[in-house]
C-alpha cells in the first residue's frame, strides 16, 4: 500500500465547484490534487495515497460509488472520504459507501475548512 503523502484530492465534475474547493483548500494552506471522475481519481491516487478524498457522487465516466468500491478494494481504508453531493440527503450518501463525513451543496466555507480539519485529523 502506498504511504499517504501530505495532499487533499478533489474528485468534482463541476469545473467551475472544482476551481473554487481548490483556491478555498490552498488558501488554507493545504495541497491539493484534482480529478474530474472517479477514474482520474484513481490514477492520482495510485501514484501516491492522500490524506483525505473531498469526493462528488454523481459525476461521468466513473461515479462517486464506483470510485469508492475500487478505491476500498485497492487501498482499504486509510484515507478518510467527505461525501461533497447536492442530493437532499447526504447523510444517506455517505453511509452507502461508509465515508466518515459527508456536506451538502452549497456549503459553508468556514463549516467546510473546519470538517476537512476534522476529518483529516481523525486518520
Amino acid at each position: 500500500m502506498n504511504e499517504a503523502r501530505d495532499y487533499i484530492l478533489v474528485i468534482e465534475d463541476d469545473p467551475n465547484l472544482l476551481l473554487t474547493i481548490r483556491m478555498i483548500l490552498e488558501d488554507a494552506g493545504y495541497h491539493v490534487m484534482t480529478a474530474m471522475n472517479g477514474l482520474e481519481g484513481l490514477g492520482i491516487a495510485s501514484s501516491g495515497l492522500p490524506k483525505l478524498i473531498v469526493l462528488d457522487m454523481k459525476m461521468p465516466v466513473m461515479d462517486g460509488w464506483e470510485f469508492a468500491r475500487h478505491f476500498y478494494e485497492t487501498h482499504g481504508r486509510s484515507t478518510p472520504i467527505l461525501v461533497l453531493t447536492a442530493a437532499e440527503d447526504a447523510r444517506q450518501r455517505a453511509a452507502e459507501i461508509q465515508a466518515p463525513a459527508f456536506l451538502g451543496k452549497p456549503f459553508d466555507v468556514d463549516e467546510f475548512l473546519a470538517l476537512i480539519a476534522k476529518t483529516s485529523s481523525n486518520f
